[in-house]
């Protein structure tokens, strides 16, 4: 069991969690309805999924437990790019698309240049350039 295939977000407005990923942020999908039952997006690797926030949980069943408002789950996720100013661009597309950002774009310690946003449902993205990261033909990261 070593590999992802689909990440789910549960969402709170699944029309406007399709403007911010298909319509601002440009990721490719079969899908064309503004509010559909679910939808998946074909990224390279791991696939994205956006899916109601209430029928995920029913999925789950009762007693799970849940964050308060407000409150940061630990989980991020990364689009890694090949040139620094990709970060910057990448920045700029997500808040056009109605994106929080959380952290502006800076150097960091390790040598790279990264910032973060969060999504309409507060989903945590991290823009990431890493020097030393380089990317296969497949244009995934080599870790």
């Amino acid at each position: 069991m070593n590999r992802i295939n689909l990440i789910c977000l549960g969402v709170r407005d699944m029309a406007r969690s399709v403007a911010f990923y298909r319509d601002g942020l440009g990721f490719e999908t079969k899908e064309t309805a503004d509010c559909p039952e679910v939808i998946f997006f074909n990224n390279a690797g791991t696939k994205l999924e956006l899916y109601p926030l209430e029928n995920l949980s029913a999925d789950f069943g009762a007693g799970l437990p849940t964050l308060p408002a407000g409150h940061f789950n630990g989980m991020t996720m990364a689009y890694n790019v090949k040139e620094r100013s990709e970060v910057d661009s990448v920045l700029a597309l997500a808040k056009s698309a109605g994106a929080s950002i959380l952290k502006e774009p800076q150097e960091v310690f390790w040598g790279g240049y990264h910032a973060y946003f969060a999504d309409p449902d507060n989903y945590v993205w991290e823009v990431c350039w890493n020097p030393t990261m380089p990317f296969d033909d497949n244009d995934m990261a080599i870790v």
